[in-house]
């Protein structure tokens, strides 16, 4: 009998009705999930724009508010691809060697710079470590006439060292913090431990600290690239001859003030000029997480 009114009030409890608090939560968490999505599809939307109309008519991209495209024109990437006189692999070239160059400088400089702040001893240090914070906060335009006006009186103009070598010299303050911050959250019993067997500072650097910075070195190396890959303004100034272009001047060319804009093939090599910074992100995600994410908690 006593088995009867067990059942019978298992039963009862399974079929009691959801509390009104929990039909209140589940209310909240469906409307988040409707802004989320919503979001979502607002942010989306200009990039699913720009590539269907790398596939439109230059008449059809501005009169038709139409998503897709009446008929499909495959003719862009080919137009767009040789157009401007050049091949467009000889632009991504040339951004690829920028960037991958600017990843090489940033991580050797800024990791050193990071070890001798995190753990050398020398005088002034924290004084020249508020220093270097403080350029975090000068805008780029501040340091754009100096600099060109060195590089003009050297003969470097019109060639890729303005933009390549200032990153061997150890200027990206924000990644040298990121560094030192990881850096001050390893055990200095590490370090204490391979001075008793002899180690000095470069072999501690080199077989303690750098392993160990594999995801802080990772996000410095994919911001390295896409700023670099980005970076128009820079790239502008010092950069004059067609043949040394980069993908950000070859996308501007196809700009023209007469009001004779190639819209389609734009569209079609700027949606392309897109994909090896979406497939750096996309590849190495979990280490930028995990770098962004390790580093500030050492903050």
């Amino acid at each position: 009998m006593s088995s009867d009114v067990v059942e019978h009030a298992a039963v009862g409890t399974s079929a009691a009705p959801a509390r009104p608090m929990d039909r209140a939560s589940g209310r909240r968490r469906l409307a988040g999930h409707a802004v989320i999505i919503l979001s979502s599809v607002v942010m989306i939307y200009p990039l699913l724009w720009l590539a269907t109309s790398s596939f439109k008519h230059d008449t059809e991209i501005f009169s038709s508010a139409q998503l897709l495209p009446h008929d499909w024109d495959f003719a862009n990437y080919a137009e767009g691809w040789t157009e401007l006189g050049v091949s467009f692999d000889v632009f991504f070239a040339n951004s690829l060697f920028i960037s991958l160059a600017a990843v090489i400088g940033n991580v050797l400089s800024c990791s050193l710079a990071a070890y001798a702040f995190a753990r050398l001893n020398f005088r002034l240090r924290r004084f020249w470590f508020a220093v270097m914070l403080l350029t975090v906060m000068l805008p780029v335009h501040v340091t754009l006439v100096p600099q060109y006006t060195i590089f003009n009186r050297l003969g470097l103009v019109n060639t890729f060292y303005p933009l390549i070598v200032p990153q061997f010299l150890a200027v990206e303050a924000f990644f040298i913090f990121l560094l030192v911050q990881f850096i001050r959250g390893l055990p200095i019993e590490l370090d204490e431990a391979a001075r008793l067997d002899g180690c000095g500072p470069p072999r501690i650097f080199w077989h303690i600290i750098l392993p160990l910075l594999r995801p802080a070195l990772v996000t410095t190396a994919i911001f390295s690239f896409i700023w670099s890959y980005n970076n128009f303004f820079g790239q502008l100034i010092y950069l004059g001859d067609t043949q040394i272009y980069t993908v950000p001047l070859a996308l501007r060319m196809f700009m023209d003030a007469t009001g004779e804009s190639s819209w389609g093939p734009l569209f079609a090599m700027s949606l392309l000029s897109l994909v090896p910074a979406f497939a750096l992100f996309l590849g190495f995600q979990r280490w930028i997480v995990d770098g962004i994410a390790t580093t500030g908690s050492k903050m």
